[in-house]
Order: structure tokens, then C-alpha cells, then sequence
């Protein structure tokens, strides 16, 4: 068994307060859950009204489809949130 998870550091800019920022975090976990398979949630940053960190988790038969599959998360973020953005990302096997 591989676990591999992707961390995801966000800027939420216009966000102005935490209601509104899970307004825009919660459809975005469900749909990383939906196209890519994977547990997604908010990891750290809760009290941030503009930060979220999130991780992205895929437990798969190698450690190589994980990353090929995690790898494909921050292009499709940035395509389909333009209200989000990528600060920083990790890869990390576990």
C-alpha cells in the first residue's frame, strides 16, 4: 500500500471572512474528491480569512500513479479557480 498527498498552500484574496471562505472551500474539496478520486481536506489556516492550507490524499497499488495523479491537481486548480491561489505545494510519500 503507498499513500501520497499533495499540500496545497492557498491565498484567497477578496475573502472577508471565514463563512466566506468556506463558502469557496467546501464546493472546491468535493470537487478534487469527484474528478481526481482523492480525500481532500483543510488542513491548517482555519482561523485565516485569505489562507487555507489543504491536502490532497491517494492511497494507490504505487507510489508513481499517486504522483502522477497528484501532479495533475494545481494546473486543474488554477484553470477552474481563478479566485485561488497556489502559494505553495508539496508532494510528500508517506
Amino acid at each position: 500500500m503507498n499513500v501520497v498527498a499533495l499540500t496545497l498552500e492557498l491565498h484567497l484574496p477578496g475573502c472577508a471572512s471565514l463563512k466566506e471562505k468556506r463558502g469557496r472551500l467546501k464546493p472546491l474539496l468535493a470537487a478534487l474528491h469527484r474528478q481526481f478520486n482523492v480525500s481532500a481536506a483543510e488542513i491548517d489556516r482555519q482561523d485565516a480569512h485569505r489562507a487555507a492550507v489543504i491536502a490532497c490524499v491517494v492511497v494507490s497499488n504505487s507510489n508513481r500513479h499517486g504522483e502522477q495523479l497528484l501532479a495533475g491537481i494545481p494546473s486543474w486548480l488554477e484553470q477552474l479557480r481563478p479566485d485561488l491561489q497556489i502559494v505553495d505545494q508539496q508532494v510528500t510519500i508517506l
